[in-house]
């Protein structure tokens, strides 16, 4: 379908220098219209609803507070143990 001569008349226009910056400036001008039109309109959120965490329900009672009788028994009450 293709001859040899046309085939290498294709070839050497592709690989000229003239084809070669036209599309290299076209990639650039791309890429920064891209940027740009990012910059000036952030992304819109999806529509994937988030769901929103329900805050913690308040204790029903404060713990009861330990008096100083308690307190100055010794290291015996923070494990929890009993004097004999």
């Amino acid at each position: 379908m293709f001859t040899k001569d046309f085939f290498e008349v294709f070839t050497q226009i592709i690989k000229s220098w003239q084809v070669i910056a036209v599309a290299v400036v076209i990639f650039l001008y791309l890429k920064i219209v891209s940027y740009v039109s990012r910059s000036y309109h952030p992304p819109k959120q999806s529509k994937v609803k988030i769901k929103k965490e329900k805050p913690a329900p308040a204790p029903a009672a404060p713990p009861p507070e330990e008096s100083e009788s308690e307190s100055d028994s010794g290291s015996n009450d923070e494990l929890g143990l009993e004097e004999a």
